[in-house]
């Protein structure tokens, strides 16, 4: 088992069990210890998936602290699922995906589904001479992404339009910028 993989599902089974966050095994490739680098668990069980949670920018030491925190949060704070329990896990699977930096798509035809995930925002309403946010009551922006590769994802349109679903971002009526990276993606 992959070591990344195997730290994911030690955090998990450590949290679940008995409420212990893990510190990052010593024994892990010194890359995922010094290098730092956003991340996303994926949690399936029986190839359904039960959780998936990450950060497209690093927001701890290194790669192994960003694979347990996600993890833990994949199992427990995914809104979309009930928090895993203890009698479900001998059944589940884990996905670790290390994201490379965001950078701007100048054009969709920089993007490819199955190479890039992408990163969907709105921007700032600007005044008309562009010096000044204008503030009309409401979150200054919206955000949604989604990795590359995902079945059921083969054109660029479905890519946006899902990941506009994601973030609640009405494509039509807001103005969008559009990031990309790509991923390392490690499974059980």
């Amino acid at each position: 088992m992959n070591p990344l993989v195997k730290s994911a599902k030690l955090a998990v089974e450590s949290y679940i069990q008995i409420g212990e966050v893990i510190k990052p095994p010593t024994d892990l490739p010194a890359e995922f210890l010094k290098r730092k680098a956003g991340t996303f668990v994926t949690i399936e069980k029986q190839n359904d998936l039960r959780g998936c949670i990450g950060t497209y920018l690093p927001l701890r030491q290194n790669i192994a602290e960003e694979v347990i925190h996600n993890a833990i949060a994949a199992a427990t704070e995914d809104y979309r699922f009930d928090p895993i329990q203890k009698e479900e896990l001998p059944y589940l699977s884990y996905t670790i995906y290390i994201l490379s930096e965001p950078e701007l798509a100048r054009n969709i035809s920089e993007l490819n589904p199955k190479k890039f995930g992408i990163i969907v925002k709105t921007t700032p309403i600007a005044s008309a001479d562009g010096t000044d946010v204008l503030f009309n009551g409401h979150v200054p922006y919206k955000a949604g992404l989604l990795l590359p590769d995902l079945e059921g994802v083969d054109t660029i349109e479905q890519q946006i339009e899902i990941c506009c679903q994601k973030g609640g971002i009405d494509p039509r009526a807001e103005k969008i910028v559009i990031y990309r990276f790509t991923v390392e993606k490690y499974t059980e």
